[in-house]
């Protein structure tokens, strides 16, 4: 019996640790210098045999940065994107947990992690940190500046 190409056992030890893109697992196996052909083959076995799959892996990543980091849209899409996921499919796993989800409940549970319990600020340099955090988070510019003007009243 022969022994399974180098690149798509190091790509499955890869995947057994975590969930990664097809585009993570490419990068990796380059870094530790297998050849382009020898990925390309382990990828395609990868992905026929369903242990690479992207749509699987944004919607990892949706859930984990909402559930877990109480991150916004826009923060999730770009992390999804970051692992190399194709757009469409980073805009649609993003789309399908956040119709499950609150977006103002998480913006605000967001808020009150960062404000501890208080329910004014009336410091402007602390509301424009306030304001930067949100973004940041990925909240939406026009939702982050209507609820930082209630803090302010």
């Amino acid at each position: 019996m022969t022994r399974p190409p180098a690149a798509y056992v190091e790509g499955l030890k890869m995947l057994a640790r975590r969930e990664l893109s097809e585009a993570q697992v490419r990068q990796r196996l380059a870094r530790r210098g297998h050849e382009a052909g020898e990925i390309e083959a382990a990828v395609e076995r990868l992905r026929a045999e369903r242990a690479i799959d992207d749509r699987r892996v944004a919607e990892a990543i949706a859930r984990l940065e909402t559930a877990t980091h109480g991150r916004g849209r826009l923060r999730v899409r770009l992390r999804i994107e970051q692992a190399g996921v194709d757009r469409a499919l980073a805009r649609q796993a993003t789309d399908a947990a956040f119709a499950a989800l609150d977006d103002e409940a998480l913006l605000e549970a967001a808020l009150q992690k960062r404000l501890r319990g208080r329910t004014r600020v009336t410091d402007e340099g602390e509301l424009h940190r306030l304001h930067r955090f949100l973004l940041a988070q990925g909240f939406e510019a026009d939702r982050v500046r209507q609820r930082i003007e209630r803090l302010r009243r």
